[in-house]
């Protein structure tokens, strides 16, 4: 004789609370994975300080919504069909489904039986992941970037030639006690590049 299945509200309460420990656990573990990317400084951490934030809300709103709102709409919207009035589409997905499961049963046991093997391969799996993080190269900025800015100044277009190359120098001379900055250099007037008279350019190496 077959169990009787019970009432939507009360299969939709049982399984919040078999996934509730699992959903909760993978959002902490997620947050605590951004939670340094929070207290980045410079501009590394002006990068990312932001994207941690927004990916940190949206987890824990997936959670949320997990714990709450799903159960809720699987009491309300679902309702069980019995197997020989089930559409083509179900039936294919659960025929379809059925191997996927045998296969991760049959893997599964072929794993439990053999649990020393397990623990060596995920004692190996630890100790190449360390070998890896210390031999690839790491970096917050491509090996593309040469560290040169170019900038384009411009000045009022009544502005002599003379009052233009005093105030490229001013801002030459601010530029210079920047630390970040290895050197430059400054152009102003009519080139191959500036089109107009009251314009300069700038090329600075970090």
């Amino acid at each position: 004789m077959s169990k009787r299945a019970p009432p939507p509200l009360e299969a939709a309460l049982q399984g919040a609370e078999q996934i509730g420990f699992t959903i909760v656990s993978l959002t902490v573990s997620l947050i605590a994975v951004l939670i340094p990317l929070l207290f980045m400084s410079d501009i590394v951490g002006r990068l990312f300080r932001e994207f941690a934030v927004t990916l940190s809300v949206t987890i824990l709103v997936s959670a949320l919504v997990s714990l709450t709102l799903t159960p809720m709409m699987c009491a309300r919207m679902l309702r069980q069909v019995p197997a020989d009035q089930e559409g083509r589409l179900a039936q294919y997905l659960d025929a379809s489904f059925e191997p996927m499961k045998s296969a991760y049963d049959r893997s599964l046991v072929w794993v439990l039986q053999r649990q020393r093997a397990a623990l060596l391969v995920f004692g190996a799996t630890l100790v190449v992941t360390a070998l890896l993080f210390a031999i690839v190269p790491k970096g917050f900025f491509p090996v593309q970037d040469t560290g040169l800015i170019t900038g384009v100044t411009e000045a009022p277009q009544t502005i002599s030639f003379a009052g233009l190359v005093e105030r490229q120098q001013a801002l030459v001379k601010a530029l210079v006690v920047d630390p970040a900055v290895e050197s430059l250099s400054s152009f102003v007037g009519v080139d191959g590049t500036n089109v107009t008279p009251n314009s300069g350019r700038l090329q600075i190496n970090l």
